[in-house]
């Protein structure tokens, strides 16, 4: 196998002062600097270094038990979104996604064991510098901000390369690269905190913090730079060799391959759809926007695009086969050791005969439960299988076997049906986007019988796109998002929580009329690890959420 050839960046959380470097030093004295990037290879190699390790894989303050950021960053929001549970309290995992309280079927109140007993008490609480690396708010930002740190240096350095010929081809290939994942990384930032920092120079910063919607603006910018770049480029040998240089050859595998011109700019169509979907209670989405979606998802990815993707290799050299992606890391008896227990709430979504339940989860002989003072949801029934159950023509899951989990990195065909599918039901063509929703269940093997043309209503086909992305979606990094958009993560006395729950109590009772108030807050704050050395200027934007202010 290909290892990854990187450049690794010594920087801060977003290049900034020297008092910071201390909490993120990457650097790597076995790779070469930064000046081996005036060369064509090295600025290619820069440019894949750059996403694959500076923004999914090395931060100084690593935990081997939540791990990199495709578990650990992307662990806190699949834990917020109650599709896994965890009972350890590394980085806090277990209070991050444990709700404030459940009522059981026998009117039982469960509160949150831990101290102070809120997320938002705990968020404020553990949102300070001398948390270092126990502080959850840091590591996505951390992550993030160093991907676009490296796609500034790309950048700035391409136009000094002496490329071969074609020389204008090779620099636009390098560029949509570099701004497309910058777009990706304040999709991310936008979409997450509360504010953000616009910084496109490179080792630098600025202390003036915008709102998260300027942020998602400057996503979609940098996503239509990446666009631009794209326009002009022929499907031809050279754009397909300097991207097959971009993608460790590992990844090009299944969906991960090479995609083309037009395959990459239909997904950046779905990034922006995103973009918008995330970002937006469903009881605030205008008809306007509901448009937008549809626009944007009409030219977005369609089946056998390749998109971006990640894989295990014997060397581990962007994720580990058994604890590198969410999925895997979820798999097998939760007694046995693995950091992430499937949710009873995940379950609870299949419909009954749905072959994809039956593919990749098993019900245990008897509950797992973890120890009551560290969450109250986590206990769970299920186990997820390795490499599924052999049910010819349904969806495997997970697999914690060397090169055969799929690690889906940005947007995908699915998501792309799923956004269509919610904005044509929020348009008045319920028929329409009930038929995407057959047609995913068709292509994943789930062997349920179609919902289009059944007569649903309105609010029966909204629950029919719940369900369904909610499985579709599930250990993608998507999941917290949807359940703040749908009001779902509030407060029970603002419209939120869940009613007619699964949930196993402390001593393996199930309930299945459950009511459980979630109460997360719905943007974090700028982790304090920047606003130390960092401090907003006068002109900022506010940056911390004024809930419970």
């Amino acid at each position: 196998m290909k290892k990854i050839f990187i450049y690794i960046l010594t920087i801060s959380l977003v290049g900034t002062s020297v008092s910071c470097k201390d909490d993120l030093d990457i650097q790597n004295p076995n790779q070469p600097g930064l000046g081996s990037a005036s060369s064509e290879s090295g600025i290619v190699s820069l440019a894949q270094g750059g996403v694959y390790v500076n923004g999914f894989k090395e931060l100084k303050y690593y935990d081997g038990v939540p791990g990199y950021f495709w578990t650990g960053a992307m662990g806190f929001h699949e834990l917020m979104g109650d599709v896994i549970g965890e009972e350890a309290a590394n980085i806090y995992g277990n209070q991050i996604g444990c709700p404030q309280y459940v009522i059981l079927d026998n009117g039982t109140k469960v509160l949150n064991p831990n101290s102070p007993n809120t997320q938002l008490g705990l968020i404020r609480l553990i949102n300070v510098n001398a948390n270092a690396g126990q502080n959850t708010l840091f590591y996505e930002w951390a992550y993030m901000y160093a991907m676009n740190n490296a796609m500034n240096n790309v950048l700035a350095l391409v136009e000094s390369v002496e490329f071969t010929d074609p020389v204008e081809t090779k620099k636009s290939v390098v560029k949509a690269w570099a701004y497309w994942w910058k777009g990706y990384a304040y999709s991310r930032i936008g979409s997450t905190y509360y504010a953000g920092l616009i910084n496109n120079e490179v080792n630098k910063s600025n202390g003036n913090y915008v709102t998260k919607e300027a942020i998602i603006a400057e996503s979609n910018s940098n996503f239509d730079l990446a666009a631009a770049q794209l326009a002009g480029l022929s499907d031809d040998d050279t754009y397909r060799a300097v991207v097959g240089e971009l993608i460790p050859s590992f990844n090009q595998v299944g969906k991960g391959g090479v995609p083309t011109p037009a395959m990459w700019t239909r997904g950046i169509n779905t990034m922006k759809a995103r973009n918008i979907l995330v970002n937006t209670p469903v009881a605030d989405m205008t008809s306007a926007q509901w448009q937008d979606i549809i626009t944007l998802t009409n030219n977005g990815l369609a089946a056998g695009d390749m998109v971006f993707t990640g894989r295990s290799n014997d060397n581990g050299d962007f994720i580990s086969a058994t604890s590198g992606a969410i999925a895997p890391k979820s798999t097998g008896n939760p007694g046995s050791g693995i950091t992430y227990k499937i949710s009873e709430r995940l379950i609870q979504e299949f419909k009954p005969g749905d072959k994809r339940l039956a593919n990749n989860f098993e019900q245990l002989a008897a509950p797992w439960r973890g120890e009551s003072s560290r969450g109250n949801v986590f206990n769970t029934r299920f186990q997820m299988l390795n490499g599924g159950d052999g049910i010819a023509g349904t969806i495997i899951m997970s697999s914690r076997e060397t090169g055969e989990y799929e690690l889906y990195l940005a947007s995908t065909y699915e998501e792309n049906l799923l956004m269509s599918a919610e904005a044509k039901i929020n348009t008045s063509d319920t028929e329409g986007g009930l038929a995407l929703i057959d047609k995913i269940r068709t292509e994943q093997g789930a062997g349920l019988a179609a919902v289009a043309g059944t007569g649903l209503t309105f609010d029966g086909a909204k629950e029919e796109l719940r369900r369904e992305r909610r499985i579709v979606m599930a250990f993608r990094g998507l999941s917290f998002y949807d359940a703040r958009r749908w009001g779902v993560t509030k407060d029970i006395s603002a419209g939120g929580g869940r009613t007619g729950a699964v949930v196993v109590d402390n001593t393996g009772v199930v309930s299945t009329n459950a009511t459980i108030n979630y109460s997360y807050l719905d943007y974090w704050d700028v982790p304090d690890n920047e606003l130390t050395y960092n401090p907003p200027s006068d002109e900022s934007a506010p940056v911390k959420n004024p809930m419970g202010l």
